[in-house]
């Protein structure tokens, strides 16, 4: 199996290294009212790691081609950046 460097790849690790970071200096970086929900923000962050993580997965198969594999990955995360944006 050929390992290809993705969009999704780099969601994985993000949200790996927030939950990582979370877990470790807690919530209060946020300087919300949230500070002790520490567990329940790392654990949130380690659910959107897998669910980002198996979504790449789908969509590898879908799209054998490196190059439309990164069209609609980028199209994706630019799809929920907006819808994020919206219902914030």
């Amino acid at each position: 199996m050929k390992f290809r460097i993705t969009p999704l790849n780099f969601a994985t690790a993000f949200f790996l290294l927030l939950a990582g970071y979370v877990f470790i200096y807690g919530a209060k970086i946020t300087g919300s009212k949230y500070e002790h929900w520490s567990g329940t923000i790392t654990l949130i962050f380690l659910l959107f790691a897998f669910v980002v993580s198996f979504l790449d997965l789908m969509l590898r198969n879908f799209f054998p081609k490196t190059k439309s594999l990164w069209i609609v990955e980028i199209s994706f995360i630019t799809l929920a950046t907006i819808i994020f944006l919206l219902v914030k």
